[in-house]
């Protein structure tokens, strides 16, 4: 498999990269993340299954039974403002606006033995540790901190499976390993369903967990490997009472017993250290079986150098990261690279080294070959409602490969789904159901029309029509019979209206390039929906009822407002990507449409309006326009489908300025697996895609002196932007490949067959 070859792989590069300039330098982990504290800096490798990150609080998912407001800061378990650590677990999802995961945390320590973790004012009432940023050093694959109460210096790397730890302890007869299988992100009592673990010998210990959290049926399970033989161990089982133990009362299982199941489980492993005594980790993790897990530790991690791991895996995102080579100054490439870093974590391979991985039907399968040569991966992790805009759009230029084994995985979703629906939010062999729409297709459409797409495209068609006619996902059966979403009858109507119309354009364009009529002509007059939920006499698109009539009340501003999700009427009502002229005509035309857009971005939106929405800041808006979420992403290049495009260059360079900073709050929002930074990496590039499923990026203002794009199929495509400079943001005049570009557009195939797009620009715009 080609698992196995990765460590040769690596290696190889290093001596690629060894005479040319090293990115990873301007990664930076901590700096770089949103303001919600919703990104973590750890140690992960491109795409991998493990995400190994400090914890810095046990916040719980409700407080007397209510939901904890402060629980939605922990979505990543790490707040750069927190002063305590309470141990370092292996999963993490990225810049989410939900949670779960934090599975498996470890902690190292001293002294009396303590198996709660504490509380952030009085840390001395258990195990965490006290920590300061100025021992904090985050880079790609690597993390490093001085648990200070302890004296640990704690470092981490991993590989795409293996989580490596390393920790040196001070001289002490009373070291200890805590592993926690309590611990996880918004947690709450019944949330672990079940845990078991085993300790094999006195260096290996295999276990599982089972949850029931944002994924409802989710089992990881694990092998751990310790470097130094334990001398004793035990376990502290505080799940509720149990009404029939068996006769597994006749043991004590607090210590020294080899095994223990629960749901509330705790293991505590001692060790005495010499002065600066290393006492390393491998912590493997499988959605299949413990012999897995340890299989996929022996094929990815089978010594003990921890250096050698950290270099491999700094290797793989030196690699990644010089697919793309920008020439700009030191805080655009900080913000680039941190955002290619980003960019490059989700989707997370959901597989073992032997192709096996848990499917949606609880089932083990396992990855079929697509050659005689290697398999494709599966992987999870599909916040598609966001990323379907930006994230995968970039990953279909520059991550080509894994872009199309990830639609094949959302296909094998729908294969396994009881449902017969391709993924709207899905996460290790469940589906979430978070957010609206079923952007799948979106993704899928951009793969069929470009012909990137490894699989049988009509294949994929049928999967994407019959996710479209699921008549009970969220309001279809109305959106279907009188076309649109009755807000009286289902929630977010206008959004999901709109929404759904652009996925239906998507599916037209899919039918349209595998020549079935019949669906395209269905589709495309479905896509044509967002007229019945726009109204004419405010020029807003607005909830509508099942009698036909408009919602009475109706404030345009609000974010909380019945009928859209996350977003207000002024943005929502821009969201026809894949019909701007369309859109432009019914608004009254390009003057009207232009003035309407300037307003958005000039206008003062008071907090007032965003105040019930935990996914709005201020740190994230610009006048009325909400970069910090996502449905407005497109909305600074519509500029594009006016007489004035010269204001797409000036709104996307304000934004690039405004919402991404290298600094520990750096983002206006949640980056949401990848799509904020995306949408900085193709804006900064100089061109973005407006509507994905018809091949197009729409031009923008390019902030780099020179990109060069290493595409997987051996070509380069190079952007140069002549004269570029934070006041020169307004182009005068495009190339492509030495002739005029005399549209404000470039394709895939054109990006895709190499060559060198040039601007040229200056501080003027045209009249």
């Amino acid at each position: 498999m080609k698992n196995f070859l990765l460590p040769f792989m690596l290696i190889c590069c290093v001596t690629s990269f060894a005479q040319e300039e090293h990115l990873i330098q301007y990664v930076k982990p901590i700096i770089g993340t949103d303001r919600m504290g919703h990104t973590y800096p750890g140690a992960t490798v491109p795409f991998g299954a493990v995400q190994l990150s400090p914890e810095t609080d046990t916040i719980p998912y409700e407080v007397d039974g209510h939901y904890n407001k402060d629980v939605y800061k922990y979505c990543a378990g790490y707040q750069y403002e927190d002063k305590t650590i309470v141990g370092f677990s292996h999963t993490h999802f990225s810049g989410t606006g939900h949670s779960d995961l934090g599975d498996f945390l470890i902690m190292p320590t001293t002294g009396k033995l303590q198996l709660n973790p504490g509380t952030a004012d009085k840390p001395e009432s258990g195990f965490r540790s006290p920590f300061s940023h100025t021992t904090e050093v985050a880079e790609a694959d690597y993390y490093k901190v001085k648990l200070e109460r302890y004296n640990i210096l704690a470092e981490l790397t991993t590989t795409a499976r293996v989580g490596f730890h390393q920790y040196t302890f001070p001289k002490s007869d009373d070291a200890h390993i805590i592993l926690d299988a309590v611990y996880g992100i918004y947690n709450y009592p019944d949330k672990n369903v079940w845990t078991y673990i085993r300790v094999e010998n006195d260096t290996l210990i295999t276990g599982y967990r089972q949850t029931n959290g944002w994924a409802k049926t989710r089992t990881v399970y694990f092998a751990m490997v310790i470097s130094k033989p334990i001398t004793e161990y035990g376990f502290q089982n505080s799940s509720k009472k149990e009404v029939y133990k068996g006769f597994w009362r006749k043991f004590d299982q607090s210590k020294n017993f080899p095994e223990i199941a629960g749901t509330q489980i705790r293991a505590w492993f001692n060790f005495k250290t010499a002065e600066g005594e290393k006492i390393k980790i491998k912590f493997a993790i499988s959605p299949v079986s413990t012999a897995n897990a340890l299989e996929n530790l022996r094929a990815e991690a089978p010594g003990w150098n921890f250096d050698e791991v950290k270099k491999n895996g700094q290797s793989a995102w030196e690699r990644e990261l010089h697919k793309i080579e920008i020439t700009a100054d030191k805080e655009t490439k900080e913000n680039f690279y941190t955002s290619m870093y980003h960019a490059f974590i989700n989707p997370t391979e959901y597989m073992d080294v032997n192709g096996e991985y848990r499917g949606l039907d609880q089932q083990t399968h396992r990855t079929v070959m697509v050659s005689a040569a290697e398999p494709w991966t599966n992987y999870t992790t599909f916040s598609l409602w966001d990323t379907h805009r930006a994230l995968h759009p970039l990953l279909g230029i520059i991550q080509t490969r894994r872009n199309s084994d990830m639609v094949q995985s959302m296909l094998a979703h729908y294969d396994q789904s009881a449902e017969h629906m391709l993924p709207v939010w899905s996460n290790s062999a469940n589906e979430n159901w978070c957010m609206i729409g079923y952007h799948a297709v979106s993704v899928i459409a951009d793969a069929v029309v470009g012909g990137s797409l490894g699989v049988n495209p009509d294949k994929a068609l049928d999967a994407c029509v019959a996710t479209a006619n699921h008549k009970g996902y969220d309001g279809l059966e109305y959106y279907m019979k009188i076309g649109y979403v009755p807000e009286d009858k289902n929630g977010s109507s206008v959004s999901k209206t709109l929404e759904y119309a652009y996925d239906d354009w998507c599916i037209a364009q899919m039918a349209r390039k595998l020549n079935r009529p019949k669906v395209y002509d269905e589709f495309i007059k479905r896509s044509e929906n967002y007229r019945n939920v726009y109204d004419p006499s405010v020029g807003f698109m607005r909830p509508r009822m099942s009698d036909g009539s408009f919602k009475k009340e109706f404030d345009v501003l609000n974010t909380d407002e019945p009928g859209f999700i996350e977003g207000n009427a002024w943005n929502y009502s821009l969201y026809v990507p894949h019909a701007p002229e369309e859109l432009i005509k019914m608004m009254g035309g390009k003057k009207k449409f232009t003035r309407h857009l300037d307003s958005l971005f000039t206008m003062q939106l008071p907090d007032s309006f965003f105040a019930k929405t935990e996914d709005i800041t201020r740190d994230g808006i610009i006048g009325n326009y909400v970069h910090g979420n996502e449905p407005s992403h497109h909305l600074a290049y519509l500029y594009n489908w006016t007489d004035q495009s010269w204001k797409t260059q000036e709104r996307v360079r304000m934004i690039l300025k405004k919402q991404y900073h290298p600094t520990p709050d750096g983002l206006g929002g949640n980056d949401d697996c990848g799509q904020m930074s995306a949408w900085y990496i193709l804006s900064t590039l100089g061109f973005y895609p407006v509507a994905p499923g018809n091949g197009q990026y729409s031009l923008g203002s390019p902030a780099v002196d020179k990109a060069s794009l290493h595409l997987e199929n051996g070509n380069t495509f190079t952007v140069t932007a002549k004269n570029q400079s934070d006041k020169n943001v307004y182009v005068q005049k495009v190339t492509l490949n030495g002739k005029v570009l005399d549209r404000n557009y470039i394709t895939w195939l054109e990006i895709m067959g190499g060559g060198e797009l040039v601007f040229y620009m200056s501080d003027k715009h045209p009249k």
